[in-house]
């Protein structure tokens, strides 16, 4: 796991900008720790920060391959799962390897199949080729957009980087906010290929941007189709089982430490069990990760989103399976210590967090860094498997926008300046996103009302809910060299699984049935019944009570975040006190102060 960066420019000579290439580069030097490299010619620049997974010494970057007419030259992030087969075929077809890193694998399989070369990958990956012999740079992305990868189109070429702080690194980058920035910030939707920044656009997942001489164009090279589902229920538990077990025992694969993050609820707890399993038979013990906060079990309160602790479900699997386990658990002050809320929206470039769950999983996965250089996660497995509690309300079912909006009125921009949420006027762009991502969604003929309009919600959420929540997943861990691998992305089960009908994926009325059911065998009954929980929130009043203290030094600077939020609720919230500080209230605290770590951090020019 790595950042990339480069420059590609047909007019300027770049090998006397290399101070301009090492400073972007340098921008993720979290991303990779254990090496840097550059390769610079004169109108193509590449550069690496590397986090060393697979072949420690023989997996340095950027790569290059000789041949007869040129150079081609490649960075890569992310991990090949099948690079070992293709090895074997690539020798087959006459190739040659000096190492035995999943990179070289891919550049060999550019030089054999060319752009084409993405579509023989199973994995997570972001990449960029430059091809000396056309002068074409190549950017690839994975399938499900588990890796990021953006893009600045300049006037004589490109610029590109893992993240956008690397680009903007860049003088040729403005650091720029328009209205369709704000609006992406503050919808929680995500526009496929939309950047924050102006200028910015991010490569499509399952998509390959192709950069020379006479511009720029993008090709799709996977999407979700809607097929014919044919296997019976009994068929299609087996079938789910089979993917997950080859699945996690190819994202166990590593030449460093790996564990699990568990969190007590089915979708980790069948891939800590499946990865426990796998491991026992080459007498490993799988390891163990769950983030808890202080006296949250002990004093719990039941909420809408969630009806009990995760404390006691993660130890009664860690039990099960006998992980080496460790809880890392959090008291207010941590989670709420301006400096980590920094380093979060630092890593996302972006003041769009969700508060305290940014928190806690950037210090989880700093704790887990001690121990570990990858982690396999259950992150997409409500996605794909329906899982989330929206999926099953009749009312959200029904409702004309993204199932996650219908039951939250207000959230989309109810905290902004009166007068900036006139002129970005959220509804109608929702509006339009979502008329957008109806009309691309794939249909079956001859379903159902009923289910074309589930398939329907499980394509928005595999398009566009998902990826909000796997950027925030790479950039919470890769801030602090961590790789987390998400086994439910593998698109061999994304695909089989969105074809399942949805009386199949419920067919014991409940949510998940397929994944519960492929692996009620390795699990313990307590997590087996378990109704869905999302991801741990602390319930301690005294972190509303910092938060709070915070947000009224912002207010006593007259702090530009000011500017964007409703300041008079603001002062509204400030003059009821400490104490009336409740969920909502909470929630917009925390935005306020994201926004005034972004400010502080980027220097933004807001143009709306």
């Amino acid at each position: 796991m790595c950042g990339i960066s480069g420059w590609i420019d047909y007019q300027r000579d770049l090998t006397r900008e290399r101070p301009v290439i090492d400073a972007m580069c340098r921008t993720m030097a979290c991303r990779g720790p254990d090496a840097a490299g550059t390769w610079v010619r004169p109108h193509a620049s590449l550069g690496h920060r590397r986090l060393a997974i697979i072949d420690l010494p023989g997996g340095a970057q950027p790569m290059e391959a000789d041949t007869p007419d040129g150079p081609v030259a490649m960075v890569y992030s992310g991990e090949a799962y099948n690079f070992t087969e293709l090895r074997d075929e690539l020798r087959r077809r006459g190739h040659r390897f000096t190492t035995d890193s999943d990179t070289e694998v891919v550049l060999r399989g550019y030089l054999e199949w060319g752009a084409e070369v993405a579509e023989h990958l199973n994995g997570m990956y972001a990449f960029a080729i430059w091809d000396s012999r056309t002068e074409k740079l190549l950017l690839i992305r994975d399938r499900m957009g588990v890796k990021p990868l953006y893009y600045y189109p300049t006037e004589h070429g490109v610029l590109f980087g893992s993240e956008p702080k690397a680009i903007l690194a860049n003088p040729l980058a403005e650091k720029v906010v328009d209205a369709d920035g704000m609006r992406e910030l503050f919808s929680m939707t995500k526009t496929p290929g939309q950047a924050v920044w102006a200028g910015m656009r991010e490569v499509q997942p399952g998509t390959v941007v192709t950069v020379d001489r006479t511009g720029l164009r993008e090709h799709t090279y996977w999407r979700l189709t809607a097929v014919e589902h044919t296997d019976d229920r009994d068929a299609s538990v087996a079938r789910v089982r089979e993917l997950l077990d080859d699945i996690v025992a190819r994202q166990l694969i590593s030449d460093v430490p790996r564990c699990v993050l568990l969190s007590g609820g089915l979708d980790s707890s069948a891939i800590t069990a499946l990865a426990a399993r796998q491991l026992s038979g080459r007498g490993e013990q799988v390891r163990s990760f769950a983030v808890d906060f202080l006296g949250q079990t002990e004093n719990f309160v039941p909420d809408p989103m969630r009806d009990t602790p995760d404390g006691p479900f993660v130890h009664d699997v860690a039990e099960h399976v006998d992980s080496l386990h460790q809880d890392i658990v959090l008291d207010p002050a941590t989670l709420a210590d301006p400096a980590v809320r920094r380093a979060a929206v630092a890593a996302r470039d972006m003041p769009m967090g969700l508060g305290d769950l940014d928190q806690s999983l950037y210090l989880l996965f700093k704790a887990i860094r001690g121990h570990s250089t990858v982690a396999l996660s259950g992150e997409s497995a409500d996605e794909v498997f329906g899982g989330y509690r929206w999926f099953h309300d009749p009312q959200v079912q029904q409702a004309d926008t993204f199932p996650w909006l219908a039951g939250a009125p207000g959230s989309t921009g109810g905290m902004l300046a009166p007068e900036l949420r006139n002129k970005l006027d959220l509804d109608a762009f929702v509006a339009d996103s979502y008329r957008s991502a109806v009309a691309e969604a794939p249909v079956l003929q001859g379903e159902s009302e009923f289910e074309r309009r589930m398939r329907l919600m499980c394509y928005l959420h595999l398009t566009r809910f998902v990826r909000i929540l796997l950027d925030r997943k790479d950039r919470m861990s890769m801030a602090v060299g961590l790789e987390v691998r998400v086994p439910f992305c593998d698109h061999r089960l994304v695909e089989y699984v969105f074809n399942a009908p949805w009386s199949l994926k419920t067919f014991d009325g409940r949510e998940k049935s397929l994944l519960r059911q492929a692996t009620a065998d390795a699990l313990p009954r307590s997590v087996v019944e378990r109704t869905k929980s999302p991801y741990p929130s602390t319930q301690d009043p005294e972190y509303g009570v910092e938060l709070f203290g915070q947000v009224s030094d912002v207010v006593r600077r007259q702090d530009p975040a000011l500017s964007i939020v409703d300041e008079q609720a603001v002062r509204q919230i400030m003059a009821a006190g400490p104490d009336a500080v409740d969920t909502p209230t909470r929630f917009f605290l925390e935005r306020v102060l994201d926004l005034s770590v972004w400010f502080d951090l980027h220097q933004p020019t807001v143009k709306v």
